[in-house]
């Protein structure tokens, strides 16, 4: 059986281990959007000015800092946002189900960042040094 020191030595490493990986998965959507890498045939001739463009850009920016767990808990509020808009403007009006409409990974991404908004960047963050050198 595993004692609860485990649980409390792990589960903030944990945290920032599902933070990392979240944030590398979702900084690719906004270089595809932006740099065609990986290449996604939808994004292609996004340019900036356009809403694609714009989702690029804080996809590219918040995935940065949320890998380095740097701001962890304002940038994912606004990830968060960002992905729930991105679902009712996307999906919601093609079916009222996400295995439907294609949106389950928008509401999944939106709900995990709003858990990072909560939680913070766990015990591999900058902010974690940040607080421990303030």
């Amino acid at each position: 059986m595993l004692s609860n020191d485990f649980f409390e030595t792990w589960s903030p490493r944990l945290l920032s281990v599902l933070r990392i990986v979240a944030a590398l998965l979702f900084l690719s959507h906004g270089t595809a959007k932006l740099f065609g890498f990986p290449h996604v045939a939808m994004f292609d001739g996004v340019t900036i000015g356009s809403l694609f463009g714009l989702a690029g850009i804080i996809e590219i920016v918040g995935g940065v800092l949320l890998a380095l767990g740097l701001f962890t808990r304002p940038v994912a509020f606004i990830l968060s946002g960002q992905m729930a808009v991105a679902y009712f403007m996307m999906h919601a009006p093609q079916n009222f189900f996400p295995l439907l409409n294609g949106g389950e990974l928008a509401a999944l991404y939106s709900f995990l960042f709003l858990y990072f908004a909560v939680a913070g960047g766990g015990a591999w963050s900058l902010d974690k040094l940040r607080s421990a050198t303030a």
